[in-house]
């Protein structure tokens, strides 16, 4: 299991697409049809293998209207991660007494996407949905050509995400249950080998929320630089969407 899709929801979709793509000097993909079930228009732009995805609702009285208003403006929604057996998934979620609320099932030009939506009361911080892809090396919901738009001149890959909590042992233990995977010995996150979820503890707020992305950055210091000449900086922090974009320096793991 590992994490591979990261979403912000946004009420400026193609606003917010260019100031990434322009910082960080990434390409969008693919725009999915498929999501008017849901009442929303999306965009899909590809860090290596791994995707940041912005929704914007379309449709009133969806979840994603419901959540810009609640929060007052865009923020991190949702967190996907790959499986490698989504039925073996489903029935440790069915163990554990974890409702799925969606079952995406697709084909299309020989990839079999799947995904289960996870109940968001039940897991807190985010929606989360687990996933699965056949063959593994595809990301249907990013389309089928999404390789030719990979740049990795700056950033290589979203690493993980960070979730804001007054209480971290009740939160770790749903996401604990939702992904079948023990916290770390060393801190406050699930290691999901190549990437984590990470809890951060903030008691200034009664709310879960996404406070960041992790991402693993190839020129870490440029992309600052060109944060803090186009106003993204926020406290030391990139901060678009309603996210912190916290790099992490790619040479470091080598």
């Amino acid at each position: 299991m590992r994490l591979r899709q990261l979403v912000i929801a946004t009420s400026e979709m193609d606003l917010l697409a260019d100031s990434i793509c322009d910082l960080f000097e990434l390409k969008r993909t693919f725009s999915d049809p498929e999501l008017i079930v849901f009442g929303l228009q999306n965009v899909l732009i590809p860090l290596g293998d791994t995707f940041l995805e912005l929704v914007t609702p379309v449709k009133e009285n969806t979840s994603a209207e419901r959540f810009l208003k609640k929060k007052g403006g865009d923020g991190g929604y949702m967190v996907i991660v790959d499986s490698v057996n989504l039925e073996i998934e489903r029935k440790r979620l069915e163990t554990v007494e974890m409702d799925i609320v969606w079952h995406e099932n697709r084909e299309s030009n020989g990839i079999h996407g799947q995904s289960l939506h996870l109940h968001p009361k039940q897991v807190g911080g985010a929606i989360l949905s687990i996933d699965n892809m056949m063959p593994s090396s595809s990301w249907l919901w990013a389309g089928t050509e999404w390789e030719k738009d990979i740049n990795k001149s700056l950033v290589s890959h979203l690493s993980g995400v960070n979730i804001c909590t007054p209480n971290p042992d009740n939160l770790i233990s749903n996401w604990e249950k939702a992904l079948g995977k023990k916290k770390s010995i060393f801190g406050d996150w699930i290691d999901l080998g190549k990437s984590n979820i990470n809890f951060v503890i903030n008691t200034q707020s009664k709310s879960e929320y996404v406070s960041a992305f992790q991402i693993q950055a190839l020129k870490k210091s440029y992309i600052e630089k060109r944060a803090e000449s186009r106003g993204f900086l926020r406290a030391n922090n990139i901060h678009l969407g309603g996210v912190d974009f916290l790099l992490f320096d790619e040479s470091k793991l080598s």
